[in-house]
């Protein structure tokens, strides 16, 4: 039983790690230096890199179960069906893919239509795989803390027509029970699909009551600025991605991301419990800042 996690060290593979650690399943932790990963007790870092192929070659050999999360990178697209392909050529017995909550609708957000081409080989070569369409990540916003208690603005422009927000440790909640389910099983499953979303619709409006609540003062919203949010992104990473979030962001302006109650419904049933709410993740984030 032999489960490997690629993006280890990430937001999202440290949250996979934390519900896989106490599994009894033997874990390998994908990583580009072994020698600095703090890793959980009994994860065993792996040296590899998504962009070397004799690595993830060598990664492979011997695991049965492969949690597939690709960076959001210029050359995403590439790294995701290089790393599906050696999997399949190793024989990998199940896979989890983290995708992106309606890639197939937002055809002009390139982080988007990525995800959605590797889920179309999936499809094509029939691989044993569960995808994970996660939305928005709530914890995106721990971002805004400095904006939210020393100015009262909530600056990400989010608009007005909803988006159903998932909480990172309900993304790495189901990955682990998607993971040990095709680990523990005989053979390999057929393909699956979740959508991981929040139980809310969450709006310019909704949400800074939410953060008004939360740090018991007022809060305003910035505004749908979207030049300003390119320009922000600019100064603190590369010029296309900056672009890409400015185009996502658009999208969610135009046409929202509302899970619907089916959505919701069976994610509830794979998780064993509701997903959590955007309410309690400030609550928590807001008693936090207040005692830094």
């Amino acid at each position: 039983m032999t489960i490997l996690v690629t993006g280890s060290t990430g937001v999202i593979g440290t949250q996979v790690l934390d519900h896989l650690k106490d599994s009894g399943a033997q874990i390998r932790a994908l990583t580009r230096n072994p020698e600095r990963a703090n890793l959980p007790a009994g994860v065993t870092p792996v040296k590899g890199d998504l962009n070397e192929i004799g690595t993830l070659r060598e990664a492979m050999k011997a695991i049965d179960t492969l949690f597939l999360l690709a960076p959001n990178a210029a050359d995403e697209l590439t790294q995701a069906l290089q790393a599906m392909s050696i999997a399949r050529e190793a024989g990998v017995k199940g896979i989890v893919y983290l995708s992106v909550f309606q890639g197939d609708a937002y055809t002009d957000v390139p982080h988007f239509t990525s995800k959605h081409t590797v889920e179309r080989m999936i499809e094509h070569c029939d691989l044993p795989a569960t995808i994970l369409r996660p939305a928005y990540f709530m914890q995106n916003d721990i971002r805004l803390k400095d904006a939210l208690m020393q100015h009262g603005v909530y600056g990400m422009p989010i608009g007005a027509k909803g988006i159903s927000m998932v909480d990172t440790r309900d993304i790495g909640d189901a990955a682990a029970r998607e993971l040990l389910r095709r680990e523990r099983s005989d053979a390999s499953l057929p393909r699956e699909a979740y959508e991981l979303v929040g139980p809310d619709a969450l709006t310019a409006d909704s949400i800074t009551a939410i953060w008004r609540d939360a740090l018991q003062r007022e809060i305003r919203y910035g505004g749908d600025d979207l030049d300003a949010l390119e320009a922000r992104m600019k100064s603190a990473g590369p010029e296309w991605l900056a672009y890409d979030m400015r185009l996502m962001m658009q999208r969610y302006q135009q046409d929202g991301a509302v899970a619907s109650a089916e959505e919701l419904r069976r994610l509830s049933t794979l998780l064993g419990r509701p997903p959590r709410s955007y309410r309690d993740f400030a609550a928590d984030a807001a008693r936090e800042w207040k005692h830094q």
